[in-house]
């Protein structure tokens, strides 16, 4: 039996089959295919980046246009490299807010849902439509993973297209762009907000980092000069499906029970702050609802890592359906054989029946005698 574990450091198998699926389902809503239409291929979408805000500075590796690499935009001024494990790490782990950290991340997908509704609201208000107009022409579609930042946070990857009223099925309006679509984005990203708890007198309200990147998927460049195509962004939205915190962060794949345990764990001391800060806001009455503790091996996300909207495309559960499907036809072909032919399962033979002569003798001479039932025998 699967485990149909999504994470690769708990199970390469089952992470490599969730891998593949997620990249035929964001590949099928880009160019179509698996009960998609693929006229979806000429409507408008883009692929945007949503990061985190700023929680302190980190030991970054910035790039520059060419691809070369500059140096820690920190006061250390060094040239890191690519696996450099003090990476995200802060400059300064004294001054850096773990507490507002570990609750973005907590708060990262009601945020999500908050912009997606945003969304729809300035892409109406682009086209001069109300809302309730704006359902009987178009439909805005989905599909996003989350990533963790090496400092920890969590961004998200998201590929936004444009559809008629009943999604893929239909052509957008004429109005719909790719050049509309991105103004909508950024104008959603940059007002969204979602207020959090106050604790010990501060407010927290969390909204998307500055570095907010949105690329149409048509002639723009993607990783380093490579062309943005549906394979190229499905490929890297799929990889990121399979990894959590332990990838990016060094923390842990499975949840904490005990806070000792930590101890024993040969993880980061960011990481490790960042866990202890969870569990400790975990221990809140107001913040109950969150689930810190149950979540601390995450820095306190508890979303989904893949999600879409419900007419981007097709779904995971129709893709495993038909691979089932697929396996039982092979499976039953395999065993397939003529009408006339006969299996042979044993080879059976006539011992007779009743006892034989030495078996009757032998019986006979272990009935009691008369009266002596239930004496003990002797040998």
């Amino acid at each position: 039996m699967r485990c149909n574990n999504r994470r690769t450091t708990r199970c390469a198998a089952c992470a490599e089959v969730y891998r593949r699926d997620t990249f035929h389902l964001i590949t099928s809503g880009l160019r179509g295919g698996k009960g998609t239409p693929e006229r979806v291929a000429a409507h408008p979408r883009v692929f945007a980046t949503f990061t985190a805000p700023s929680f302190g500075p980190v030991h970054n590796r910035p790039s520059g246009p060419a691809g070369s690499v500059r140096r820690c935009r920190c006061r250390c001024g060094t040239f890191h490299d690519q696996d450099d494990d003090v990476l995200g790490t802060p400059l300064d782990p004294d001054t850096y807010d773990y507490e507002a950290a570990v609750l973005w991340n907590a708060h990262a997908g009601p945020l999500w849902r908050r912009f997606s509704t945003y969304l729809r609201r300035e892409v109406a208000k682009r086209a001069g439509l109300t809302q309730r107009a704006f359902r009987q022409y178009a439909r805005v579609s989905f599909a996003k993973v989350a990533e963790y930042q090496k400092r920890g946070a969590v961004h998200f990857h998201a590929v936004i297209r444009i559809d008629g009223p009943d999604g893929g099925n239909t052509p957008p309006p004429a109005w719909a762009t790719a050049e509309l679509l991105t103004d909508a984005i950024r104008a959603a990203a940059t007002s969204v907000r979602v207020v959090g708890p106050v604790i010990d007198d501060r407010p927290h309200v969390f909204a998307f980092g500055r570095q907010l990147d949105v690329r149409t998927m048509r002639s723009a460049d993607f990783d380093g000069g490579q062309e943005l195509t549906e394979r190229a962004v499905a490929a890297y939205i799929a990889k990121y499906a399979t990894k959590g915190a332990e990838t990016a962060t060094g923390a842990l794949d499975r949840p904490l029970k005990f806070l000792a345990e930590l101890a024993q764990l040969d993880i980061s001391d960011h990481a490790r702050r960042l866990i202890r800060t969870a569990w400790a806001l975990g221990a809140r009455k107001d913040l109950e609802h969150l689930r810190l503790r149950a979540w601390a091996h995450m820095l306190g996300f508890r979303g989904h890592f893949s999600t879409k909207s419900r007419r981007y495309s097709t779904t995971l559960g129709a893709l495993r359906t038909a691979r089932a499907e697929w396996r039982r036809a092979q499976a039953a072909a395999a065993t397939d054989v003529e009408s006339d032919t006969t299996f042979v399962l044993a080879h059976w033979v006539f011992a007779g029946t009743g006892l034989s002569d030495a078996e009757a003798w032998l019986a006979a001479s272990l009935e009691p005698a008369p009266g002596t039932e239930g004496e003990p025998t002797h040998a």
